[in-house]
């Protein structure tokens, strides 16, 4: 049996990963934080002219027609480099019209999606962390009133997908009459957030969105697993390298062992999670018995791990690590959002328990 992943997926994360690197380095994401734009048109550009922005879109609907393993692969990559961009919320909202969306729906927004003539995001959140969707109070009829909260990139989207308790998962283009939305300060200012007030909104309901909001919400907690992992690996690396360069009573800091043990308990808490959430994107493709459950776990212990790692991370790096100034504090505020997005790991653990049957 392989429990590794190809060379075509090694090829994919390599290739998004320096692109990301190359056209976003620590001094663009640190100016992009400052500015509050959490938007970079160029290096999202270069990403859809890469593919990524249609990697889970059907090859008739002009995409990669690959799976969400490959999707996490991506995150991952994408997180590594810190990189901004609308791509978490983007590739969630293609998922939902190729899981939920009629022949119609699919036709008119995917080929659109794909090639990022349009760009998707997602509604999910509600006041009071109601993030599942048994906890939705918003319903959805010939139109949609209410609130959601925490949107990415809701103020560029040109379609947004919204939960609602009715009919599961329906769509609202930004442009509507009456659709209103409210940006705010999130933690990670590169994944800026919105609140979407709807009030008699025109909405198109996804015909197969019962089911496929609770199978979005599952690839949601696994694409924010990737991207906690590729966050560990990054801090892990920084801390490494200072290690070799920062000097005190004439040598490295790397020599101390008590540095050397704080780095190897960071390196343990970050490479045995690689396989949880590979295993958790696999299982919601081939699994799917499996999927809600390995989805909570991963999503449970990976932000969990990484923020712990952060904060390792920050000590690391001595008095330096407290300050804005380091670098290390851009993926520390990652590692937050990932943490907190679609609910908390407590949630997650005993909804993972249930599954269980304990």
């Amino acid at each position: 049996m392989n429990f590794d992943i190809s060379e075509e997926q090694e090829l994919l994360q390599a290739t998004i990963r320096q692109y990301a690197e190359n056209e976003c380095p620590p001094t663009r994401i640190r100016e992009l934080f400052d500015s509050g734009e959490g938007w970079e048109p160029t290096f999202w550009k270069g990403l859809v002219e890469m593919g990524v922005a249609g990697l889970i879109v059907a090859e008739e609907h002009g995409g990669a027609g690959l799976e969400l393993l490959d999707l996490a692969l991506a995150a991952e990559s994408l997180a590594y480099a810190g990189a901004p961009g609308p791509f978490f919320g983007h590739s969630l909202a293609c998922l939902a019209l190729a899981l939920a969306g009629s022949p119609e729906q699919q036709k008119k927004w995917l080929p659109r999606l794909a090639t990022g003539e349009a760009l998707g995001s997602v509604a999910l959140g509600e006041e009071g962390g109601a993030w599942q969707p048994d906890q939705w109070k918003l319903e959805a009829g010939s139109s949609l009133s209410g609130t959601k909260t925490h949107v990415p990139h809701a103020e560029r989207a040109d379609v947004i997908v919204v939960g609602t308790a009715g009919p599961g998962l329906v769509l609202v283009e930004r442009e509507s009459p009456c659709v209103e939305i409210e940006a705010f300060d999130g933690v990670d200012r590169v994944r800026p957030l919105a609140t979407l007030k709807l009030q008699d909104a025109a909405c198109e309901i996804l015909p197969g969105g019962g089911e496929a909001a609770l199978r979005l919400r599952d690839a949601g907690l696994v694409l924010l697993a990737a991207d906690a992992f590729g966050t560990a690996r990054r801090l892990l690396d920084m801390c490494v390298e200072y290690a070799k360069q920062r000097e005190q009573f004439g040598v490295t800091i790397g020599h101390f062992q008590a540095l050397k043990h704080q780095l190897s308990n960071m390196a343990l808490e970050v490479e045995p999670a690689r396989g949880l959430f590979w295993y958790a994107a696999h299982a919601f493709d081939h699994i799917p018995g499996e999927a809600e459950r390995t989805a909570a776990i991963a999503k449970a212990h990976i932000t969990d791990g990484t923020m712990q790692v952060a904060r390792d991370a920050v000590e690391a790096h001595g008095g330096i690590g407290f300050t804005w100034e380091c670098d290390v504090q851009m993926w520390f505020k990652r590692a937050m959002f990932d943490r907190a997005f679609l609910g908390q790991p407590s949630v997650h653990r005993e909804r993972a328990a249930q599954l269980a049957g304990w």
